[in-house]
């Protein structure tokens, strides 16, 4: 891990998530609708995830580069700056979340291959195929989960 750090995140790095979160979405994922102003992100990351979730930082040059969101037994959000793919970020944020978990799972949009390339090669296998129906976004997903194995 060089050329960035990891920390918990704070309430206050929220505005910062959030817009990374956004950032993301719309470089990586422009086939998304965007269901949600800038102001309504910023109420969901405050409001819900940073209440349910534990969220670690990835920074670089004191900048957010990643962050990821996980509760027990489910990684909600994975999300690493686009400039950063292939660095690290997302396997160093993604140790974080499985080292206090026994199992994890998590969803993904089907068509987003990039990501489910890089869970693949974190151990995680493909549980289901969905036809997006249970998502705001209406898009066909991925269920993965990863089984730690805890004797070690």
């Amino acid at each position: 891990m060089t050329g960035f750090t990891l920390r918990r995140a704070d309430l206050v790095d929220m505005p910062a998530i959030a817009r990374l979160h956004r950032h993301v979405r719309e470089t990586c994922l422009p086939y998304l609708p965007d269901l949600h102003t800038p102001a309504e992100d910023l109420a969901f990351f405050q409001g819900h995830v940073f209440a349910s979730c534990t969220i670690w930082l990835a920074e670089a040059e004191g900048r957010p580069t990643g962050f990821a969101a996980f509760r027990p037994g489910w990684l909600d959000h994975l999300y690493v700056d686009p400039a950063r793919h292939g660095r690290g970020v997302g396997q160093a944020l993604l140790s974080v979340a499985k080292e206090a978990q026994s199992e994890l799972n998590l969803w993904t949009f089907q068509r987003n291959v990039q990501a489910r390339r890089f869970y693949e090669r974190q151990g995680f296998a493909l549980v289901a195929l969905a036809d997006g129906s249970a998502n705001e976004e209406r898009e066909p997903d991925a269920h993965y989960r990863w089984t730690g194995d805890r004797s070690r």
